[in-house]
């Protein structure tokens, strides 16, 4: 074990946040990965207009300090004894300041938020953007290059950064007026907290963060000018992009009573896949938490967009580029929630005894939000085929069941679109916690399904990638030796057997399509 900076031949361990959509995680490890302190605070989300999602930025910094603290205190260790800090973080959410003072033109706008939806339709039925795709088209015929195929701001969405990014500049005229002075940043959260710790003195984010926000492109490795030219949003704004495991600077001595080294930025997803080791071409994490993220390891090959799913880039490390494909679902762990403050049930842990206690949903479906094969903002979440006898277990059954349902629709367009074998699949998140939906999942797709004893690996991940560039740990090898399985989901049914329940959900999304 490394010792103390301190001089004192005090052991030195990495600290790993993740700054979650509901909540702020801190786990303080050890050199073997054992947790040896924790600590977790409320993310409170502020909802000023209907669809609008925000985060105030000076409460989300003081949750963030306050974690680390306790976390560390918790553990009986001294700040001098933290070799290095990994920060995860919720993608896309994101604030602009002014570069001179540091104040924020705004609350943090986060990737929930819906308040571009006007634009996005604007744009989407633009003649321009009809020409600019017939033209990506046509290059992508002439040339084969998968580049041209589809790029992401063909068809925009309310998710996207740039649509929200493009909003502010077009409704709080302080911001374009800070940056015709060349005196606005804009950040993810990460870059905020960065700053924030370095006392303004760093303005930077990583590859896998900038990926994430639709703005950076995957292929060229930089922020996209013909977008930003689209949008009129101006370049000057966008941080530097460094690598993700990477010494970042130190937080100013102030905050901690000591410098802590900073040695890793890391989107959440892309920490939690670095977290469950799928360091390999193939290998494929399931995270269930607020929402649901399949990712595939597609190692040094980047897949353009297709139907459900979108490239991004994992992480670089030195000359590594490690990228990713990812589908996506929401409202995953907010139904479960939901479905608890409207007493469905008392508490999260019976949900698997209550589904199990019953041979089937009795034909009662649920409908989410949001469906990726449909991908209708206008879709109508429902319960449908409600009848006299149905009870509060086939609700809470009808409810997981979707949740299995769409994660076999997901890995169907995963297997059809991604030319790589798939191997073991490995979840984490708040609901891999449910053991109904993982045998559930894992009959459906036919796959082994391993949960870790650990399911915060976005906290894990973002240590990992902190030990790693502070010489806690050699090389990902070594990391793979941590992994600790507490659980494996093996097929034990045929998917035929789910048949009729699943041809029956398909049939209630159909009829709560376009509402």
């Amino acid at each position: 074990m490394p010792r103390g900076r301190s001089g004192s031949g005090a052991e030195l361990y990495v600290v790993g946040v993740d700054v979650g959509s509901t909540a702020v995680k801190c786990h303080v490890y050890d050199r073997a990965a054992a947790v040896r302190g924790s600590s977790c605070r409320k993310v409170e989300s502020l909802y000023p207009r209907p669809g609008w999602v925000e985060l105030d930025p000076e409460a989300l910094w003081c949750q963030f300090v306050g974690v680390i603290k306790e976390a560390v205190h918790a553990a009986g260790l001294h700040m001098r004894q933290v070799a290095a800090l990994g920060i995860s973080t919720q993608r896309s959410t994101f604030i602009t300041w002014h570069k001179r003072t540091g104040k924020p033109f705004h609350n943090f706008i986060s990737w929930q938020d819906l308040r571009s939806a006007e634009l996005v339709n604007s744009w989407n039925r633009s003649l321009l953007l009809k020409v600019i795709h017939v033209i990506f088209t046509v290059l992508h015929f002439f040339t084969g290059n998968d580049r041209y195929l589809a790029p992401s701001f063909l068809t925009f969405s309310t998710q996207q950064t740039s649509m929200k990014l493009s909003w502010v500049f077009k409704n709080i005229p302080e911001v374009d007026e800070a940056a015709k002075e060349n005196n606005c940043c804009f950040g993810t959260v990460d870059t905020w907290l960065l700053y924030r710790l370095t006392k303004g003195s760093v303005f930077a984010t990583d590859y896998s963060n900038a990926s994430s926000t639709g703005v950076f492109e995957p292929f060229t490795k930089c922020w996209n000018p013909t977008l930003c030219h689209l949008l009129s949003i101006p370049m000057s704004i966008y941080p530097p992009v460094k690598d993700t495991s990477f010494n970042f600077g130190s937080a100013d001595s102030e905050i901690f009573g000591v410098p802590i080294p900073i040695m890793a930025l890391v989107a959440d997803q892309q920490s939690a896949m670095f977290g469950e080791c799928c360091f390999h071409p193939g290998d494929v994490k399931l995270t269930m938490g607020t929402g649901g993220f399949w990712n595939v390891n597609t190692g040094g090959n980047l897949f353009a967009s297709r139907k459900g799913l979108y490239p991004l880039i994992g992480w670089k490390i030195g000359e590594e580029v490690v990228y990713l494909t990812e589908g996506s679902m929401s409202n995953i762990g907010t139904t479960i929630k939901w479905a608890q403050d409207i007493n469905l049930f008392t508490s999260v842990d019976e949900t698997a005894k209550m589904a199990r206690s019953i041979v089937d949903s009795q034909g009662v479906c649920f409908v989410p939000g949001f469906q990726i094969s449909a991908n209708d903002p206008y879709l109508c979440a429902s319960f449908m085929g409600l009848k006299p006898t149905t009870t509060r277990n086939h609700l809470v059954r009808a409810i997981l069941e979707s949740v299995a349902f769409r994660n076999k629709q997901l890995f169907d367009i995963i297997v059809k679109k991604v030319r790589i074998p798939l191997q073991t699949v490995r979840a984490d998140g708040g609901v891999s916690n449910n053991g109904f939906v993982m045998q559930m999942t894992s009959d459906l797709i036919n796959k082994k399904i391993e949960k870790p004893s650990n399911t915060d690996m976005s906290s894990l991940g973002a240590a990992f990638l902190a030990g790693l560039a502070s010489g806690l740990w050699t090389d990902k090898e070594q990391l793979k030796k941590l992994r600790q399985i507490e659980t494996v989901f093996e097929p034990q049914k045929d998917m035929e057997e789910y048949k009729p329940a699943m041809d029956t959900w398909m049939q209630a999304v159909k009829c709560s399509l376009h509402w």
